[in-house]
C-alpha cells in the first residue's frame, strides 16, 4: 500500500503505481521511500525541477541499488521530495511545499534528502533512499534525528540516478532504528574492504571548534563522553596541512564545476525556473575554468592522502556533524547560507576524501536533535555501523 496520507510535505503528489517487491526476505515488511533522482519503474525522474519532470517520460528499470532493497523484502511506498537537482542542503525547494521536519517542526528538515529524512522521522517510511554529494544524508539525519552513513565513495552503484558532481556523489539512506539500518547494509555491501579494527578514535581541534555556540559546545562535549563510553578515550590529532577554509573552497569549486558540466547545457538552453540559491551555485559552476578545477583536484588528492595517513587501519575522526541543531525554517536567506557555509565545513571532509562518516541521533540542542559523528577509513562502511550500534547501546539509546 503506497502512503495515503502525508501531513509533513514528504512525498511527492504524483499519480502513483505499485513497484513489484518480493515478500520474503532480510527487509520483508518494511516500508521504502525513494528520493526523487532515483529512477524507479513506472514513475517520471523528476529531480525537484518541474521543467524537468513535465518533460521527463515514465521510467522503465528501477535504479539497481534500490531494486536490492526491494528484492530483500521491501515494499515501496512512494517516492519523496529533493531539493531541486539536489543542489542544496537545507530542504526549502522553491517549487513545492516544503517537508516539515518531524523532530522538530519549526525547523527545516536539511536537504537534499529532505522528504526522505521526514518520511522517516515521521514514521511514514522505516527506509528512505537518499543521496550525498555534500551532506545530504548526514545533514538531514542530524536534523531530524535520524542514522544516516555516508558510504565509501563508488561503493554503491548509483546507476539510474540523476548526476549532480560525480565525483562527489554517493548512495545513503535514513532509518530510525540501527538493526534496520544494519540489515540494510548488509544487503548492499557485501564486506568490508578496508582491513582492520576501528578501535583509534581521534579529534581535529579545528573541527571542535566549529559548534555555533557554547550550548552546542557543551552537548558535542556530553556526546563525546558517551562515546567513550564504548570507543575508548578520543585523542586530539595534530592539524591538518589544509585549513577548514581551504578544503571548504576546494570542495565548493569541485562540486559547482562539476554540477555545471552535468546540468550547464540544460540550464543554458532555456528558463528552467531555477530557484534562487540553486541558481546562484550553478552560476557560480559556471565560473570555474578547468584550470581551476585541475588545482582543486590536486590539492584534494594531497588532502585524501594526509588523512588516509592519519586514520590508517584503525582510526575514526570522532566530529559534530553539522554547526548544531537545524536552522529555523523561517529563517533569512543570509541566515540560512551562513549556517550552510559553516555546515560544509564540517561535510566536506568526508566529501574530499570519499571516505565513510555515520552520523548518530543521540544529541539535542534546545530540543532539537544534534548528530555526532564518525569518519573512518575507505571501505570501513560496515564497521561504522558496527561501531554506530556499540556507541547507541552504551548510551541508552
Amino acid at each position: 500500500m503506497l502512503v495515503t496520507s502525508d501531513p509533513f510535505n514528504a512525498f511527492l503528489d504524483v499519480p502513483q503505481t505499485t513497484v513489484p517487491n518480493k515478500e520474503s526476505g532480510s527487509l520483508a515488511g518494511l516500508r521504502l521511500a525513494v528520493k526523487d533522482i532515483y529512477d524507479v519503474a513506472g514513475f517520471v525522474t523528476g529531480c525537484g525541477n518541474p521543467d524537468r519532470a513535465a518533460k521527463g517520460h515514465l521510467v522503465e528499470r528501477t535504479a539497481p541499488s534500490v531494486q536490492l532493497i526491494l528484492e530483500a523484502g521491501a515494499r515501496f511506498v512512494g517516492k519523496t521530495q529533493t531539493d531541486e537537482l539536489a543542489f542544496s542542503l537545507m530542504g526549502q525547494n522553491a517549487h513545492f511545499p516544503h517537508p516539515i521536519n518531524p523532530a522538530a517542526p519549526d525547523r527545516v528538515t536539511g536537504g537534499s534528502s529532505s522528504g526522505s529524512a521526514a518520511a522517516v522521522a515521521a514514521g511514514l517510511a522505516d527506509i528512505a533512499i537518499g543521496s550525498d554529494t555534500g551532506g545530504s544524508i548526514r545533514a538531514p539525519a542530524s536534523f531530524c534525528g535520524l542514522i544516516g552513513l555516508r558510504t565509501t565513495h563508488g561503493l554503491i552503484s548509483l546507476d539510474g540516478t540523476m548526476k549532480l558532481s560525480p565525483s562527489l556523489d554517493t548512495f545513503g539512506w535514513f532509518a530510525r532504528d540501527i538493526d534496520v539500518y544494519e540489515t540494510v547494509a548488509k544487503v548492499l555491501v557485501a564486506k568490508d574492504t578496508h582491513g582492520g579494527s576501528l578501535t583509534r578514535p581521534i579529534r581535529l581541534e579545528a573541527l571542535d571548534a566549529l559548534p555555533l555556540d557554547e550550548a552546542e559546545a557543551s552537548e558535542y562535549g556530553r556526546m563525546c563522553k558517551l562515546a567513550e563510553k564504548a570507543v575508548g578515550t578520543i585523542s586530539t590529532a595534530a592539524p591538518l596541512s589544509q585549513s577548514s577554509d581551504e578544503l571548504y573552497w576546494s570542495f565548493r569549486r569541485i562540486q559547482a564545476y562539476e554540477a555545471w558540466q552535468e546540468h550547464g547545457a540544460w540550464i543554458a538552453s532555456g528558463d528552467r525556473h531555477l530557484g534562487p540559491g540553486v541558481k546562484d551555485r550553478f552560476e557560480f559552476g559556471r565560473t570555474i575554468e578547468l584550470a581551476t578545477y585541475a588545482a582543486e583536484t590536486e590539492k584534494r588528492g594531497r588532502f585524501r592522502r594526509e588523512l588516509a595517513g592519519l586514520l590508517g587501519d584503525d582510526g575514526i575522526l570522532v566530529m559534530p556533524t553539522v554547526p548544531g541543531a537545524a536552522p529555523m525554517a523561517d529563517g533569512t536567506n543570509d541566515d540560512l547560507l551562513a549556517y550552510r557555509e559553516r555546515a560544509l565545513r564540517l561535510l566536506c571532509l568526508s566529501g574530499l576524501s570519499g571516505f565513510p562518516q555515520i552520523t548518530l541521533p543521540f544529541g539535542k540542542v534546545d530540543g532539537a536533535p544534534f548528530g555526532l559523528s564518525l569518519l573512518g577509513p575507505a571501505g570501513s562502511d560496515l564497521a561504522l555501523v558496527q561501531l554506530a550500534r556499540k556507541i547507541l547501546e552504551a548510551s541508552g539509546k
